[in-house]
This record gives structure tokens, sequence and C-alpha cells, in this order.
């Protein structure tokens, strides 16, 4: 008997380890079990069945206690068994919770990288049109302006257009490449601003400079050109006012007023010819200058972005030729 119930736990344990490898792709673990235990019970009775036609057919192998403690040891490990399938059975249902959990968070990491991703790629884009944007604007901005700007040529008491004035006389190797329409201009502009309430506090350049920076930030433009005007009239030296004068010019091109941006990056060009903005300030000069109408005057400028600052940074000197190009001055200088 007990050879015939090893049999049969033998084919119990092949029979299981069969079902659940064919079962694990098809089934999910709760039938899995089912199974089993259907197949326990069915073991069982077949076990006490087969165990009592023995001891009856032949009573002298062994003892009815001898069998009886024999089949309760084979079904105490037959129970052992299943609590052991039954852990295996919790700790694979443990490990799938585990990987769709992961599988949750991987998949929510990556759509919140995708929305990550889009949102670089639709601000970059934006900040693409909106320069697009200003560049047509400024262009636009040609057919409409014929305003001429008018300055006075050193030496001589009779006023001039600013288109007569020639490159030469414009890239003086002076530092203090001064013409009287710019000190003009300067008198005029100082003498309105002091009658307006001083804005800038009282501290370092440094800090001063920052505070009219921070105008710039949020766009109060009015307040950024006061501040910017005060600050170069204040601290004319300063190794920051040719920043704050080509930021000064910047209040009126955003505003679209280019010939008041022109005097202003006309004043900051003669005036602060070595400082950092220097190169932008002489392109934007340039510029502004064929949006009232001086292209060739203004070309001029742009061309000699190059020429006057040829260790500028390459963005600048990449925008002059962009400029050049845009503008067709190569048909103008030729």
């Amino acid at each position: 008997m007990i050879k015939k119930f090893l049999h049969a736990l033998t084919y119990f344990t092949t029979f299981f380890i069969l079902t659940f490898s064919a079962a694990s792709e098809e089934l999910n673990t709760k039938e899995i079990l089912d199974i089993i235990q259907k197949d326990l019970r069915t073991l069982e009775r077949a076990v006490y069945s087969e165990s009592f036609q023995k001891k009856s057919s032949n009573s002298n192998s062994l003892s009815d206690k001898e069998t009886e403690d024999a089949l309760t040891r084979h079904l105490l490990k037959l129970s052992e068994i299943e609590k052991q399938f039954q852990n295996l059975t919790n700790k694979f249902e443990e490990i799938n919770f585990k990987i769709d959990k992961l599988s949750s968070r991987l998949s929510k990491t990556q759509a919140d990288n995708q929305l990550r991703f889009e949102e670089l790629e639709i601000k970059s884009n934006v900040v693409k049109k909106n320069f697009e944007s200003e560049e047509n604007l400024i262009a636009n901005e040609t057919d409409n302006k014929q305003v001429k700007l008018k300055k006075i040529m050193p030496g001589t008491s009779q006023p001039q257009d600013l288109g007569t004035i020639s490159y030469k006389d414009m890239t003086d190797t002076n530092d203090t490449q001064v013409l009287q329409s710019v000190e003009t201009t300067q008198t005029i502009l100082t003498e309105n601003f002091e009658n307006e309430e001083k804005i800038l506090p009282d501290s370092s350049p440094i800090e001063q400079y920052e505070f009219a920076t921070s105008f710039l930030k949020v766009g109060d433009y009015n307040m950024a050109e006061r501040a910017f005007r005060e600050f170069v009239d204040t601290n004319p030296d300063n190794k920051l006012s040719g920043n704050a004068q080509y930021w000064y010019a910047e209040t009126f091109r955003i505003r679209q007023l280019y010939t008041d941006a022109a005097s202003a990056y006309l004043e900051g060009y003669q005036k602060y010819p070595k400082s950092e903005k220097a190169p932008i300030n002489l392109l934007k000069l340039g510029v502004s200058l064929v949006q009232i109408g001086e292209k060739d005057q203004g070309c001029l400028m742009i061309a000699g972005v190059k020429k006057q600052y040829p260790n500028a940074t390459q963005s600048v000197l990449q925008k002059a030729k962009y400029e050049e190009k845009k503008f067709d001055c190569s048909k103008e200088n030729s």
C-alpha cells in the first residue's frame, strides 16, 4: 500500500509541476490552487480506499496501528506540501503585485517625462515665434517710418542729415566720439529728466544698476527708461554705464520708438566704444537707422560690427551677418 501511495504521490507531484507549468501561461493563480485542492481530495480518497482494502485482504502484512500511523504521516506530509504550495502562491502573487506597481510607476514617469519634453518644445517654439514676430515687426516699420535723424557735423555749425555722414566719421578711433547733435540731445534729455523725481536708491552703482534692471524684468519700460537715464547721468564714468546706455536705448526699441532708439544707440556708440555692449549697440544702431529710412548709413553700421569688433561673440557676429543679408546691404555697399 505504501508503494502505491508513493506512486500516487509521485504522480501527484509530477502532475502538479506539469499542470503549474502549463497553466501558468493561461490560468491565474486562483484557478491553479482550485485544481490542486481537487487533486488532493481525490488522492486522499484513493489512499483511504486502497488502504482499507489492503488491510482486509492482507491483515498479516501490517497491524492496524502501523497502517494508520503510516497513513497519518503521509497525510501530514501532503498537508505540509500543500502549505508550501500555498506559501509559494502567496509569494508569487506578492511579486506580481510589486511588478504591477513598478510598471505603473514606470508608465507614470514616462508620461511625466513626455509632458515635460512637450512643454520644453512648446516654450522653444514660442521663443522662436516671438523672435520671428519681432523681426517681422521691425521690417514692417521700414515702410511706415520716413523720419530723418538729424545731427551737426564736428567742426561746423550747419545742420545735416545723419544719412550724409561718412562711414569714416562714424568709425573714429577716439574713445570720446562726441558729436554736437548728441551733446545737444543729451542736454535736452538731462534737463527734462532733472525736473522729474529721482527714482534710483541712494546706494552703490551696482545696486542702482540692478534696481534699474528690475524694471526691465517686469516689463515696465517707462520706468526702466528713467532709471537707466538717471544711472548714466549720475555715473557717467562707471564701468556699467555703457551697459546702462544700451538698455536705455532698448527701452525705446521695444516700444517701437525707433528714432529715439537710434539717438540712444548713437550716444552709446560715441561715448562707450569699448564697453561690453559696444558690438551689439553698434549693430542695433545700424538696424534702427535702416528702420527710420537711413538704409545706406545703417548698412555701413551693420557691416562695421565685424570690422570694429572682430572679437565680439559669435552670436553678435552671426546676427550682424543675418541683418546685413536681410536688408540687402551688399547691394547698397556695391
